[in-house]
């Protein structure tokens, strides 16, 4: 085999491996994010309660450290004109999540629901994921649902 064939593919072998490298090392900077998301509202009927669930898988590089979840009229005057933002949702509840590998969580957030607070209508949910290493993902609209 010629030098010239050894030496050209020893550098593709340099870039390519340096490519790959930088590439791992960028996909553990990504944002967490949130797949499989689902959001389930079951009505108040006489004296039972009702109840608001929502579920998610969260990936994050360096692990899931927490999930935020709000559930909020889509009608909301309030909402319309002054949108939620990662600083308000920092303050809601969190829904429990358990590891599922190294870097993926499964989540869940439920809570029971009155009559009183039940407003007929479509709802949509916002999350704010949290990484191990402090990155962050927002999503005011993550998931929606209709309240009859």
């Amino acid at each position: 085999m010629s030098r010239r064939i050894i030496m050209g593919s020893a550098a593709a072998l340099v870039v390519l491996g340096g490519g790959g490298a930088f590439a791992l090392a960028h996909a553990g900077e990504q944002p967490p994010a949130l797949n499989n998301s689902t959001a389930r509202y079951t009505a108040p009927a006489g004296d039972r309660e009702g109840s608001f669930t929502f579920t998610t898988d969260v990936t994050a590089g360096s692990g899931v450290k927490s999930l935020k979840v709000l559930a909020w009229p889509a009608d909301s005057p309030v909402l319309v004109k002054n949108p939620l933002s990662q600083k308000e949702l920092a303050a809601v509840e969190s829904a429990t999540c358990k590891p599922t590998g190294d870097d993926t969580a499964h989540c869940t957030y439920r809570v029971t629901v009155t009559a009183a607070e039940s407003a007929k209508g479509r709802w949509h949910v916002a999350t704010l994921a949290t990484a191990d290493n402090g990155d962050i993902s927002f999503n005011d609209k993550t998931a929606t649902f209709t309240v009859d």
